[in-house]
């Protein structure tokens, strides 16, 4: 009915950039917030940014500067720009967005699968 596919992911050297996508997909009405998490092997999964409909961004503190959170609504996707990046951002990335679809009136928050981003040399 509704999936979130995130991309982007893969192994870079620590100072480099990559940018993650994930793009939302169904019989989708409305989107409201939409974020990025993520989790190293081991640890919780943490929240990274999250992004309103009317782009309005909020960063976790260890974030702030090296990442930026973007949106295009009219693809219903969210993007993850990092920079600077280093060994300890190694972990799953997930995207999260509360949707409305077409025959319900509420939003739901819906997950990604993930996709792994490496940082090493």
């Amino acid at each position: 009915q509704v999936q979130l596919v995130e991309s982007g992911g893969g192994l870079v050297q620590p100072g480099g950039s990559l940018r993650l996508s994930c793009a939302a997909s169904g019989r989708i009405w409305s989107i409201n917030g939409m974020g990025w998490y993520r989790q190293a092997p081991g640890k919780q999964r943490e929240l990274v940014a999250l992004i309103t409909n009317g782009g309005d961004t909020n960063y976790e503190d260890s974030f702030k500067g090296r990442f930026t959170i973007s949106r295009d609504n009219a693809k219903n996707t969210v993007y993850l720009h990092m920079n600077s990046l280093k060994p300890e951002d190694t972990a799953v990335y997930y995207c999260n967005a509360d949707i409305r679809v077409y025959w319900r009136d509420n939003y739901v928050s819906y997950w990604g699968r993930g996709t792994q981003v490496t940082v090493s040399s």
